[in-house]
């Protein structure tokens, strides 16, 4: 198996010095033994790492099982709100469904009414064209009568007019004007309103000076009255000044008393310490009392945990013993039940390959049968069914070899797609159907068509593999297919047969046709035939009957696939329960033993914090002893300090409130004052004011009567202009009358015309109104569309995002069953209700358990296939045994012949031979090398000269490459220990 072998004078001394297992490795190396040896020991590591997963997944699954049961009564809880959620789906994907398929059905309906508004928008349009072209004709006419002329010069003349008017209103405002500014002249009825005025603020500025004198003795008497409240209150700062230097003087005493540390704080501190330090002595022996109590609870407790964790090790122990041999009850079931589902995948597995062959065969006869129909749908049997001599179409009467059915529907053409019938009278009566019923269709009569040509010999007639039953429609055939023939290759072979050959129909095994009435690429139909499809249906029904005894077999193999899972649930709940009890036990322990070291160490804490406590508690007591002995004195000084204080408050109130009478009085006397002086000031400005007006008024009425003359003699201007406008504006009157005449006459020629222009108008305004009216129908359904369609594209992403459902399956998707008297909606709002009434669940523990149950197949499924793993591992690793010792056999017994001819070769006379130093074990056996020249009697290699050696090795390794040859060999300096005999 070497490309080449090199011999060296180091392999031969390999060969006599090697030990037998050696030996045999060079027999295992030309046979090819070494893969196998390879391939054993990965097996062999496989395994070992299977054995190693066998235990760690036998494991896990235990673990996983006694995980599963607590899981189980929350899942169920969790299952029936999935049931609820999953059909309250099922309802709204229906409701969905039917509400899609009602906005589907009515976007149809406004696509359709706008295709007809966009007709009618089209028809409008062009009719309002032709009736702009009449518009525009009868307009020119319109314009061609001079009425543009003659309407500027009426609009000019009547300008002319309206601008006399403007001027006659101008002049009438501007006389109104002046006649205003004539009245507005100053008369004397102004000068004495003035003068009263002055004399009248005169009177008033004396009242005011008068009050003002009156003020001034009270401003004095206030005066005095504020120098007595300022000497009172120097006198009582002083009192108040003595009285704080003699409580100091007091408390310098107090401080040098033999009690100077304590009596320093006040006698509230105190009594807010005392009343501190009680409570605190009150909560202290409250807690104490508390701390005592706890303490005995916990040696009550601590002894009844100690019970409890005696209880909890009887219960382990317990369980560990019912452990083991419900483990191996259990791997026995298992195993069973694994037999049991390859025996149940078996039946599955044929189970399938029935129903596949059932479905093949059914689906091929269907469609068979449908492709019978649409040839007699095409050939117009279903009307020619009741006319007399009608046999049937071609397919329903031949019978194709398998493989045939694309070279004959080739070569029969057009054929195939006709009626058969029984002679002419028929073929006419049938046609005269077709034709009366408008139908299409064709139809070949018996005995009326001529034998085609022979078939040449080009290839294989396709007339041999087409056959009747009835002999007339053989000869039928021998007309249509006779001279057809099919030759092996693609369309290329057939073009250049039938170029050959220009008068053949050449067809190929595909499909092609090639003749006089054209080339064809691919079968124009389906193949069916009526005996085709006869088959079809015989072979569908024996699958049928197949399938119906893999069912049997399937539903007897599911049963005992139950029947052994029973046993293994029954089992692992049994180890469950086990688990469980054992599981409970030691974490009844683990907690006991816990509870009871924090008991102990809680117990440790609290009799420390007891200790503390009396302590502090004892502090406490002598502390409120002291300051109970020092709170009186207190108390009296404190008093005394209290009176004195309070009488000096009581003197500065009333000086506060004297001063705050006299400060009263001050304010409300300037107020008053400034309020006359104000008005003084205000008086002398108006008086002053008033006096300059009344001088400035005698130059004012000069100016107004010479004004006043000039306001007449513009009057007298205006009356003359006056009559001038109304001399041009009779003028005007009288050449607009005439213009005005014209236009009438004018307008009565262009009525005619403008009547007309009117109708072509009126109807172009109905089109437009009726064409507006058709563009906001178009709009409004527009709208209606994009609204319908927004509604259903929210609908369709609602369904994708609520449910993740599609639009056409939510269609199609059928009502859910619903008891009766109720319906979709209301049976909606009961499952929403029963929702709410549900309340919130723990969806995670069904998640959980329906994980952890995904866990536990997986983890069988895996177990499974370690066991199948380590099964077929051994299997191998004998295969491979097998397979070695076969090999090698073989090739130790070719090696062993063969070294006894070459021995026998080299040393004439001699004999030699292999022997195994294990024959009874061929995978661990040696080899061991056995010469005797002519004349030597020696069981030793060691004994031999080194020719003999040389040649005995060389005899070895030529017999092994004898055995299992190479392409060619090297030999390196071996015959350096030979002479030249033994090296010829």
């Amino acid at each position: 198996r070497q490309q080449h072998v090199i011999i060296s004078q180091g392999q031969i001394d390999a060969v006599l010095n090697a030990r037998p297992e050696d030996r045999r490795s060079i027999i295992e190396e030309a046979a090819g033994v070494l893969k196998y040896r390879k391939r054993k020991e990965k097996a062999e590591r496989r395994l070992e790492a299977t054995e190693a997963n066998l235990l760690r997944v036998q494991d896990l699954l235990r673990e996983v099982r006694r995980q599963l049961r607590p899981l189980e009564r929350q899942a169920d809880a969790a299952r029936r709100h999935g049931e609820v959620v999953a059909e309250l789906k099922a309802l709204q994907v229906f409701l969905a469904g039917r509400e899609i398929a009602g906005l589907r059905t009515r976007l149809t309906a406004l696509s359709g009414e706008r295709a007809d508004l966009g007709t009618r928008d089209g028809q409008l349009r062009s009719e309002l064209a032709r009736l702009d072209t009449e518009v525009l004709a009868t307009e020119a006419r319109l314009s061609a009568l001079g009425g543009f002329d003659l309407g500027d010069s009426l609009v000019r003349v009547e300008q002319l007019r309206e601008r006399a008017k403007g001027l006659a209103a101008v002049m009438g405002e501007r006389r109104r004007g002046i006649e205003r500014d004539r009245g507005r002249l100053m008369d004397t009825g102004v000068v004495a309103n003035l003068e009263a005025d002055a004399e009248r603020m005169r009177t008033e500025l004396d009242e005011v000076t008068a009050s003002l004198e009156r003020l001034e003795p009270e401003v004095a008497e206030l005066a005095e009255e504020e120098a007595q409240v300022e000497a009172r209150r120097t006198e009582l700062e002083a009192e108040l000044a003595e009285a704080e230097a003699l409580a100091e003087a007091a408390s310098a005493n107090q401080q040098r008393s033999e009690l100077d540390g304590e009596r320093r704080a006040t006698a509230a501190e105190i009594r807010g310490e005392l009343r501190t330090l009680r409570t605190t002595a009150e909560r202290g022996a409250s807690e104490a009392g508390r701390l005592d109590a706890r303490l005995k609870a916990l040696e009550e407790r601590a002894t009844r945990l100690e019970g409890e964790a005696e209880r909890f090790r009887l219960e382990c122990q317990q369980a560990s013993e019912a452990e083991a041999p419900l483990v191996e009850e259990l791997e026995q079931a298992e195993a069973a039940g694994a037999a049991a589902a390859a025996a149940l995948d078996a039946a599955e597995q044929d189970h399938r390959a029935a129903q596949s062959e059932r479905s093949t065969w059914k689906a091929r006869a269907d469609a068979l049968a449908l492709a019978l129909d649409q040839a007699r749908a095409r050939a117009g049997a279903q009307k020619l069914a009741a006319v007399s001599g009608v046999i049937g179409t071609l397919l329903d009467l031949v019978e194709v070899d398998e493989g045939w059915e694309p070279a004959f529907e080739a070569a029969a053409g057009e054929a195939l797609s006709a009626v058969v019938v029984d002679g002419l009278d028929a073929a006419r009566r049938a046609l005269t159907t077709l034709h009366s019923s408008n139908t299409p269709g064709a139809v070949l009569p018996l005995g009326s068509l001529p034998a085609q040509h022979t078939a040449p010999p080009i290839g294989e007639p396709v007339r041999r593999h087409v056959r009747s039953a009835n002999p007339s429609v053989e000869r039928l055939l021998d007309a249509i297919v006779g001279g057809a023939v099919a030759v092996e290759g693609d369309w290329t072979i057939a073009v250049d047969a039938v170029l050959a050959h220009p008068g053949a129909v050449v067809v190929t095994r595909t499909g092609d046709r090639f003749g006089e009435q054209g080339w064809r690429i691919g079968v124009a139909s389906a193949g069916a035939t009526g005996a085709a499809l006869e088959e079809a249906q015989s072979r569908a029904d024996a699958a049928a009957a197949d399938l119906a005894r893999q069912e049997e077999r399937l539903k007897a193999a599911r049963a005992d696939v139950a029947s052994w899972r029973q046993r293994e649930q029954e089992l692992t709940r049994r180890l469950d329960a086990n688990d469980g009890r054992l599981s409970a036990a030691q974490n009844g322990l683990n907690r006991a033993e816990a509870e009871r070291r924090e008991a102990g160490t809680e117990a440790e804490g609290l009799l420390r914090t007891r200790g503390e406590q009396a302590e502090r508690l004892e502090r406490e007591q002598a502390r409120i002893a002291e300051l109970e002995d020092l709170l009186p004195g207190l108390e009296a000084h404190e008093s005394a300090q209290a009176e004195a204080a309070r009488a000096r408050r009581e003197a500065r109130a009333r000086l506060d409130a004297a001063v705050a009478r006299v400060t009263g009085r001050r304010r409300d006397l300037s107020v008053k004052a400034a309020g006359l002086e104000e008005r003084q000031t205000f008086l002398t400005r108006r008086l002053a004011e008033t006096e300059a007006r009344l001088a400035a008024d005698k130059i004012a009425r000069a100016e107004a009567a010479e004004r006043r003359q000039q306001l007449e003699r513009t009057l007298v201007a205006l009356d003359r202009l006056h009559e001038v406008l109304a001399a041009h504006r009779t003028v005007i009157d009288a050449q607009l009358a005439e213009l005005q005449e014209r236009r009438r006459r004018q307008s009565e020629e262009a009525r005619v015309v403008a009547q007309q222009l009117d109708g072509h108008r009126k109807a172009r305004a109905q089109h437009e109104r009726e064409l507006e009216g058709l563009r906001e129908r178009e709009r409004r359904a527009e709208l209606d569309e994009a609204e319908v369609r927004l509604r259903l594209e929210q609908a369709v992403e609602t369904l994708r995002r609520d449910h993740d459902v599609e639009p056409e399956a939510a269609m199609t998707a059928e009502l859910p069953e619903l008891k009766e008297g109720t319906n979709a909606p209301a049976r909606v709002r009961d499952l929403e209700r029963e929702l709410r009434i549900m309340g919130p669940i723990n969806p995670l523990a069904l998640e959980e358990f329906n994980a952890l149950q995904e866990r536990h197949a997986f983890l069988e499924t895996q177990l499974e296939d370690v066991r199948t793993t380590r099964r077929e591992l051994t299997q191998v690793i004998k295969a491979v045994d097998t397979e070695i010792q076969t090999v090698f056999a073989s090739a130790y017994a070719d090696v062993a012949e063969n070294f006894g001819k070459l021995f026998g070769m080299l040393f004439p006379g001699g004999a030699g031979k292999l022997s195994l130093t294990q024959p009874e074990d061929l995978l661990n056996t040696g080899i061991e090398v056995e010469a005797k020249p002519s004349g030597k009697n020696v069981k030793k290699l060691s004994l031999l000269s080194g020719g003999e050696r040389s040649l005995t090795a060389l005899a070895f390794l030529f017999a092994v490459f004898r055995s299992r040859p190479s392409p060619f060999y090297v030999m390196d300096e071996v015959e350096a220990a030979l002479d030249d005999v033994n090296l010829h």
